[in-house]
């Protein structure tokens, strides 16, 4: 009897299963018995490997450096588990959750963090992603203690137009490239010398910052000593008047005035300015919708704005307001200005209109 058992034990088909039919394997395959007989590989290199060449930060599992199991064939499992199988395989449906439940798991949850920190909690299914929230942008009126800080946003912004009145003004003025043309023209017949005539526009340039630098720094310092003097007095105090500034993260980032105008019953929207740091944010339009706010609740008519900015920028965002364009003054002039004859050559500034009408009077 213990020679049987012994028997059936070493036996390649287990008791209870049919002998496997003989079949053709493909050239370069041999059957189950021949990969048993294949010796794993030795014990004491797989430990050498792991002493000498230690595994990184994010270590591979450790059963891949042991010897791998001798391959064993479904006919050289138990009865049961042959029998196990076959159920499983035929009859899929009836194990519940096999079609329907589905499970999902991300990355996080199947390896191990590279800085070895516990992973979050996976979100739930069908949860929307939080959006980062944007900044905040709040307009109130302004407080004596940003005297400062509005200020400073004020010389910024009329500072930028010195650079853009002489260089980006020159392409609004065609009779005066047509003077600076004439007058390479007669450099270079008087001198016969191309130095001197390429020389020429760079000293146009150099005449045009400079008067456009003299007159505008004038135009400010008379600005600062006005109204931008004493803002809560010019501004807040009278009635139909106000002054708002734009606050983002606790800073003052932008500055609007409207000041009305009882005769005409007009709002005037003044002294608009973004710092430059946080512009394309959409501050200056909800300046510009303040001072609407402000005209359509006091029973204004109409809000009016003058502007010389070369920009196009500054003119899309008064049309987008809803202004409408109503003239334009050639060669205005700024307060300050002397009028001379070099000074009409390389200074030149038009003033825009705006409107835009809130009721029929």
């Amino acid at each position: 009897m213990p020679l049987q058992n012994a028997a059936q034990l070493l036996s390649p088909v287990p008791p209870g299963c049919a002998a496997p039919r003989p079949a053709q394997l493909p050239a370069g395959l041999r059957p189950c018995s021949a990969l048993r007989s294949s010796p794993p590989p030795p014990l004491f290199f797989s430990f050498f490997f792991f002493f000498f060449f230690p595994p990184p930060l994010s270590p591979l599992p450790v059963f891949l450096l042991l010897p791998s199991p001798r391959p064993v064939c479904m006919h050289c499992l138990s009865p049961k588990m042959v029998c196990e199988t076959k159920i499983v395989a035929e009859d899929h449906d009836s194990i519940p959750g096999a079609k329907k439940d589905t499970i999902i798991v991300s990355s996080s949850q199947m390896w191990p963090t590279l800085s070895g920190s516990p992973s979050s909690p996976p979100a739930p299914l069908g949860t929307p992603k939080e959006e980062p929230k944007r900044d905040n942008v709040y307009i109130r009126e302004f407080h004596p203690s940003e005297q400062e800080v509005v200020r400073r946003i004020f010389y910024e912004g009329i500072m930028e137009r010195i650079p853009n009145t002489a260089f980006r003004g020159l392409k609004q003025q065609p009779l005066t490239q047509l003077l600076y043309a004439l007058m390479a023209v007669m450099c270079f017949v008087v001198t016969k010398s191309f130095l001197l005539t390429c020389c020429l526009p760079i000293f146009l340039m150099g005449m045009r910052y400079y008067f456009s630098r003299k007159v505008i720094l004038h135009y400010l310092d008379c600005a600062l000593h006005t109204d931008m003097s004493d803002i809560e007095q010019y501004y807040m105090k009278p009635p139909g008047s106000c002054f708002w500034v734009a606050v983002l993260d606790g800073n003052v980032v932008g500055i609007v005035a409207a000041r009305g105008n009882e005769e005409d019953n007009t709002v005037e929207l003044r002294r608009m300015s973004v710092d430059s740091n946080y512009r394309g944010k959409g501050i200056a339009k909800a300046l510009g919708r303040k001072v609407l706010e402000f005209a359509m609740l006091n029973n204004y008519s109409s809000v009016v704005l003058g502007t010389t900015a070369v920009k196009m920028a500054a003119h899309k965002l008064y049309e987008s307001l809803g202004f409408k364009h109503v003239g334009v003054v050639e060669h205005y002039a700024l307060p300050g200005m002397t009028h001379s004859l070099l000074e009409r050559m390389f200074f030149q500034l038009r003033y825009h209109r705006y409107r835009l009408q809130l009721r029929e009077e």
